[in-house]
């Protein structure tokens, strides 16, 4: 038997870059936790089902975070004038080790969780540490939400302090152990992480690339957020022409879907592989300002047709709210815009697309309300004298610089309302 959800409301979505699909006062329908149409008057045939009518409410697509550290969590905020290796060395690695105590990855995921979907996003590419027991304590914790993501214990060998790295034996087990036991799951899925080139050996690297064929898996990582970390790889990797190709001779770049965090520093001969092999660059514009690594030329990007999604990157990124990661890659695009006048400022209609179906391509047909589109959705209230006095469109604007969880009355994935606690 068919399951119909019936909502109605003010729905906006973007299907491209260029502008905003506005349906005022209308009906949407899921069938089967996927998008069947968009009605002014609601066809006979669903006459019967019952209608959640949500008024003069906005109802969008539900975010989606492209990259994130979990085991960052409890960091936010601390560290932000520190530069990438050393907020690492400082902060990072001695709060991931606590991941190894199981309480404690409980207490703190379920709190990191809790606030992934209060603040609307629904979907999410996650880092978790180099546990395999926390990791797998992640994986339970999501699967309980709801809400789908890719989450990768993070693989690393060398160049950290010893009481979170691993061997390669011991991270190649663990990885595998965690792609068995979770591969066939629908919402909540591996997705093969080194954490990034400097911290796995040529060994670790290839095991890695060796799973990812055998198992058919996604990627991520890190590629090209700092001068500093480039050249340490330089020095690391040697015979490899460019950075991705540390990646890319192991069978980790684009060879199954591949999401890689940051990519600011590229060059022209390096951004014609990435749109090559289609590997998706994810945009991380506070984490970028907070560890000093640099402005991506977002625009120049997005003119060359590569794909981009949004990350929070927290906690590089401070706030986890992927609409506050929308507003500085608009602010930064500006800022960007003023020494470069070739790289146009970016567009409300272009961030909002990047957060929702320019990630939402990473998991397949989401962030949209086309139809066929998986039913991934927000509804947003707000104020009665906004609502009544500006567009759709001005008042969406709004929650985007201003709005918070308070705003989001309900969510849903794949035509399930998700209820918080």
């Amino acid at each position: 038997m068919n399951e119909t959800l019936v909502l109605k409301g003010n729905i906006i979505f973007t299907k491209n870059t260029d502008k905003f699909e506005i349906y005022n006062n209308a009906f949407i329908v899921s069938i089967d936790g996927k998008v069947k149409g968009i009605y002014k008057e609601l066809p006979k045939e669903y006459s019967n089902c019952k209608i959640r009518n949500y008024g003069n409410k906005l109802i969008i697509p539900s975010f989606v975070d492209l990259h994130l550290h979990a085991s960052q969590f409890l960091q936010c905020g601390m560290g932000m004038t520190k530069q990438l290796l050393e907020w690492l060395n400082d902060y990072t690695f001695d709060l991931e080790k606590e991941f190894q105590n199981e309480e404690f990855a409980k207490e703190v995921y379920t709190k990191f969780a809790d606030k992934l979907v209060d603040s609307g996003t629904l979907r999410a590419c996650i880092f978790a540490s180099s546990s395999t027991k926390g990791t797998e304590i992640l994986f339970e914790i999501l699967k309980k939400k709801g809400i789908g993501a890719y989450i990768g214990k993070v693989n690393m060998d060398r160049n950290a302090p010893n009481f979170i790295i691993e061997s390669t034996e011991e991270s190649i087990k663990g990885t595998e152990y965690l792609i068995k036991k979770y591969k066939n799951e629908k919402l909540v899925k591996p997705i093969i992480t080194p954490r990034f080139a400097p911290t796995s050996t040529d060994e670790l690297l290839e095991k890695l690339g060796e799973l990812t064929k055998e198992y058919s898996l996604p990627v991520q990582s890190h590629l090209s957020e700092n001068i500093n970390e480039i050249n340490w790889v330089k020095e690391l990797f040697p015979d490899s022409k460019y950075y991705l190709d540390v990646y890319d001779k192991y069978y980790l770049f684009g060879h199954t879907k591949t999401a890689m965090a940051h990519g600011i520093h590229l060059s022209d001969e390096e951004l014609n592989i990435i749109k090559g092999k289609n590997v998706i660059l994810v945009h991380c514009p506070d984490s970028n300002i907070n560890v000093r690594s640099g402005i991506m030329p977002l625009r120049k990007y997005l003119n060359m047709g590569i794909p981009i999604g949004l990350g929070s990157d927290i906690a590089g990124g401070h706030k986890i709210a992927l609409n506050e990661a929308m507003v500085r890659a608009i602010q930064l695009s500006k800022l960007l815009s003023i020494n470069n006048p070739e790289y146009k400022p970016l567009t409300i209609p272009e961030v909002f697309y990047l957060g929702t179906k320019g990630g939402g391509n990473f998991f397949g047909k989401t962030g949209s309300f086309e139809e066929g589109y998986l039913f991934d959705a927000l509804v947003i209230e707000d104020d009665k004298l906004i609502a009544d006095r500006y567009s759709l469109e001005d008042r969406l604007e709004r929650f985007l610089y201003l709005g918070d969880d308070r705003n989001i009355i309900a969510r849903y994935v794949e035509g399930k309302e998700i209820k918080q606690i």
